[in-house]
Parts: structure tokens; sequence; C-alpha cells
């Protein structure tokens, strides 16, 4: 894309001027975590910067692909990429309940720190739409080392047309770029 569309698009972006919030539904969002480490925490590569994005393209390609939420988290734009802002609150009742177990590790020369599923996570609150999109995304990206999908998510038009350490509006979604993109859009 030129220079001068991505200005554009840019103003465009900026012209929404509110965020787009949905209710916060903390079991959901737990039951989502739980199943993501479940699934790949065991992972080497798979530690917390790479579950914060795990869980970003969750909710963020569900809601480009259905226009509902799916869990309601917030997420804030910071250096590193999209950050839950409620991670810290449920990964500590994840542990506390002993579903999931926390250790600190190397990967790749860096500090890691790994989350492991002790339990069967409970899905009840997911359904299969729900999954399916999270097992694309985990299809998609669970390879990826934290500096790999970090660069990927900054990639992502709600990423790019945030403001350091404000909240990702949803909405911006409809503003994708391909290589993010998840919905197919007819060419007009």
């Amino acid at each position: 894309m030129k220079d001068i569309e991505l200005e554009e698009k840019m103003d465009t972006i900026k012209q929404i001027g509110r965020v787009s919030q949905f209710p916060f539904n903390k079991e959901k969002i737990k039951e989502l975590l739980h199943y993501i480490i479940s699934q790949c925490g065991h992972n080497p590569n798979v530690g917390k910067t790479v579950l914060y994005k795990l869980l970003y393209f969750s909710d963020f390609d569900y809601y480009e692909l259905t226009e509902e939420p799916l869990t309601g988290e917030s997420y804030l734009k910071k250096s590193r990429g999209p950050a839950p802002t409620h991670f810290k609150e449920i990964i500590a009742e994840l542990v506390q309940e002993r579903k999931v177990w926390v250790m600190e590790s190397e990967y790749a020369g860096y500090r890691q720190i790994k989350y492991l599923s002790i339990q069967a996570p409970n899905i009840n609150l997911l359904s299969g739409k729900e999954l399916q999109v999270v097992n694309n995304v985990i299809g998609k990206c669970a390879h990826m080392t934290a500096t790999q999908i970090s660069a990927y998510s900054h990639k992502d038009m709600p990423y790019k047309a945030t403001g350091d350490g404000q909240l990702i509006d949803y909405e911006l979604v409809f503003y994708r770029e391909p290589i993010t993109s998840v919905r197919e859009y007819p060419n007009d």
C-alpha cells in the first residue's frame, strides 16, 4: 500500500473517535485462556507474550468475522504489541484454582514466563464457532516466537491506528489489511 493511501486510511480511522468496548465476561476469558494454554502452552516458544497475542487475535478475529464480542476483554497498545488488561487477574485465579502452573524458563536466550495446564479445561462457555476461530488462531500463530508474533501484531490495523498506552478499538478490525484480515470482503 502506498504511503498516501495508508495516511488517508489512518485519517479515516482516527475520525472514528471512540473505542468500542463490550461487557467483560471474566468466566469466558478464563475458560478461553485455560483452553489456549492446554492446547499450546507446552510448546517451548509459548510464554506470556505469545499468550497475550493469541488472546488478542482470538478476540479480534472473532469480532471481525461475527461482529460480536468473544470475551469483551480490553487490550492496550504496548510496545511489544496488544496486551489484555485482565491477564494478571485471570491467570492468578487459574493458578489459585490449580488449573494452571506457572514457571520461569529461558527460550532463545530470553527469560520466559510459561503457563502449563495441569487440569483439562472446561469449555462449556465456548461455542463451536468460537472454538473454531480460536483453533485457527492457534494454528496460524502458536508456532511463532514472542518476537515474531509481536512483529505480526504490529502489522494489524487496530494496533497500528491506536496511540501508545491507549485501548485498542474493536471496530478497527474492519480496516485490516489482507495480512491480518480473516474475513472475506466483496470486491467493490
